[in-house]
C-alpha cells in the first residue's frame, strides 16, 4: 500500500516498531476520548487471543450525544495524524459505536449499553495497557453509573 497499512505502520517496518506504533495509536485514541470526557476507558491487549486486531479501546459516554461526540473526536484527531477508520458502525444511534482502525477496534458505549454487553468481562483474561487517567476523570463508575 502506498499509504499506511493496518494501524498506520509504514510498510517494511520491523515488528517492534509496528508494535510501538500501534500502542501509541491506542494511546492517542484514549487521549481523544478523554478530551471528550469519556469514562471507564480501557485498552485491552488481545494480540494473543484474536487474529483480527491487537487492541480494543473501550470507553463510555453518558448520553447518545456524548457517545457521538467521542466518536467524532477520535475520528477527527486521528485524521489529523494521518489515520482513517476502515469502518464506523452505530454512530447515528449513539448507543454503541464501533470504529475499526485495523489493528485497533474502538468501542464507545452509552453507559447503559456498556453494562449490557460487558466486553471487559468477556476479555477479562486479556492484559490491559497501563494508562494515566487525566485529573477529574475516572475509569470506574460510581453506584449510580456515572463517573466521578
Amino acid at each position: 500500500m502506498a499509504e499506511k497499512d493496518k494501524a498506520g505502520s509504514p510498510e517494511g517496518a520491523d515488528k517492534a516498531t509496528m508494535d510501538t506504533t500501534i500502542e501509541n495509536m491506542a494511546r492517542e485514541i484514549a487521549e481523544a476520548a478523554w478530551d471528550r470526557k469519556a469514562l471507564d476507558l480501557e485498552i485491552i491487549d488481545v494480540r494473543k487471543m484474536v487474529s483480527y486486531c491487537d487492541y480494543f479501546v473501550l470507553c463510555t459516554g453518558r448520553s447518545d450525544r456524548q457517545v457521538q461526540a467521542i466518536a467524532d473526536g477520535i475520528g477527527g484527531d486521528l485524521r489529523e495524524l494521518g489515520y482513517r477508520a476502515r469502518g464506523v458502525e452505530g454512530a447515528q444511534q449513539g448507543l454503541w459505536v464501533l470504529m475499526d482502525y485495523g489493528d485497533i477496534v474502538v468501542h464507545i458505549f452509552h453507559i447503559n449499553e456498556r453494562e449490557k454487553y460487558s466486553l471487559e468481562r468477556l476479555w477479562m483474561d486479556a492484559p490491559r495497557l497501563p494508562i494515566q487517567i487525566p485529573e477529574g476523570l475516572t475509569t470506574e463508575r460510581d453506584a449510580e453509573g456515572f463517573g466521578g
